[in-house]
């Protein structure tokens, strides 16, 4: 028996490749379902990594942090709904890739995007976040863990001088940050420590 079945449902649901944010009717201004124009995956493993939305206050931090200006290029690896590339876009007007390989969160992604009229500047990419091509990328936000930051090293190795990096939380093991900051969200009243490469 699962302790959780809301748990439970979801991950079935998400192995059949349908859930309940699927069977909505969630349209574009144009008519056309979401899902005619994004398809999703089905899930191809677990995700080792719970999604925790960040607050509203400490993602405009991050941006800030960063110092994202409209010539950049955003890439957030667990992007889950959205906010970051989201809000990167409509506060900078830059480009922003948001990667996921949850379907579910990448469907509360493409909608959101959707919901704030962003399609030209955003995509989101449903994608194993150390299959990505980080290349294209001049800022990369993460909220993952240490462990996962770490593993990630090879592909941020390859980003091109000047880019910035800006963890949420967890540092990257062996490399010095350039800023620590510690911020105090109005929303949840935690302390989030931000880190800056």
């Amino acid at each position: 028996m699962c302790p959780r079945p809301w748990i439970c449902l979801l991950v079935a649901a998400a192995l059949l490749g349908s859930s309940p944010v699927a069977a909505q009717d969630h349209r574009y201004a144009d008519g056309q379902a979401v899902s005619d124009r994004t398809p999703v995956a089905p899930l191809a493993r677990i995700p080792a990594i719970v999604f925790i939305p960040t607050p509203q206050d400490i993602v405009e931090k991050m941006l800030e942090l960063a110092a994202v200006q409209n010539n950049d290029v955003v890439y957030d690896l667990g992007c889950g709904d959205g906010r970051i590339v989201v809000a990167a876009a409509k506060r900078c007007g830059c480009r922003a890739v948001g990667c996921d390989i949850d379907p579910l969160r990448v469907r509360d992604a493409r909608e959101n995007v959707a919901r704030n009229g962003l399609g030209h500047l955003v995509t989101i990419e449903q994608k194993d976040l150390f299959q990505v091509d980080l290349t294209p990328a001049t800022v990369v936000t993460l909220y993952l863990s240490t462990a996962y930051n770490a593993r990630l090293l090879p592909q941020l190795d390859k980003l091109k001088p000047g880019s910035r990096i800006v963890c949420h939380q967890f540092g990257i093991p062996g490399r010095k940050p350039r800023q620590v900051v510690e911020v105090k969200s109005a929303q949840d009243r935690r302390v989030h420590i931000l880190y800056l490469y």
